[in-house]
């Protein structure tokens, strides 16, 4: 399966697993699907309660156009929503994330919504089909405007791929400030830090040291970086689920 390199915010390199071109289409499916039975519904049932009576054909389109909203922005708004997911993405266990290792912004999936134009809706999906195929991070044009790419999350987690650490009813905490790191902090900095030590990449584990300790305010009392960074995740764990 291809892979992205995603640079963290802690300027490591870690890899994701791209969503599949069939997973993609699938996803895209099942959210056409849902938009399309939608809209035949609020037709049907607009259409029922004939209430436009003596309106003219604008005033009619206007009334249609505004209960097809959520259909018009869906993506837009479920991709916001859940940060990078739609129903449709979802069930295939794709999401939408930046490559420069940021926090996708409601601007980024805006760009991929409105791009959706030119790759998806005209030319028979030519144009984002053929950019998935040949481009390097199987981006359509609209992940590219954004600095996006759409991954797999089908990998079989165990505590290793979590930010929880196993720590006994006993265990007393070093470093009390990790409480100022977030979920999302504490889960780039043990994915990093477990490729790093696979490989003993002691630069890395450097600055994962360094970048802890400006966050925190924490010092290195152990004088070794494994030892540390082992101690932050576990200290954290025990401030989180005693909180």
């Amino acid at each position: 399966m291809d892979q992205v390199a995603i640079n963290t915010t802690q300027n490591v390199n870690i890899n994701f697993n791209l969503a599949s071109f069939g997973d993609r289409m699938l996803g895209y499916l099942i959210d056409e699907i849902i938009k399309f039975a939608y809209i035949l519904t609020i037709a049907l049932l607009l259409s029922y309660l004939d209430f436009t009576g003596d309106m003219d054909q604008w005033s009619i389109m206007a009334i249609y156009i505004v209960f097809f909203i959520p259909a018009i922005f869906y993506s837009l708004f479920l991709e916001t929503m859940l940060e990078g997911q739609t129903i449709g993405k979802r069930i295939m266990k794709t999401k939408v994330v930046k490559i420069d290792g940021y926090q996708a912004s409601f601007g980024d999936y805006l760009i991929r919504w409105v791009m959706r134009l030119v790759d998806i809706y005209s030319n028979s999906a030519i144009v984002g089909i053929m950019a998935i195929v040949s481009s390097k991070n199987s981006q359509r044009l609209g992940d590219m405007a954004a600095g996006t790419a759409v991954i797999s999350l089908k990998n079989k987690y165990t505590i290793d791929s979590t930010i929880l650490e196993n720590i006994g009813e006993a265990y007393q905490p070093v470093y009390p400030l990790v409480v100022k790191l977030s979920d999302n902090d504490a889960r780039i900095i043990k994915n990093s830090f477990m490729i790093a030590s696979k490989k003993m990449d002691t630069e890395t584990l450097r600055k994962l040291r360094v970048k802890i300790e400006e966050v925190t305010g924490s010092k290195n009392v152990s004088g070794n970086d494994i030892d540390f960074i082992k101690t932050v995740l576990k200290d954290y764990n025990f401030y989180t689920q005693n909180m």
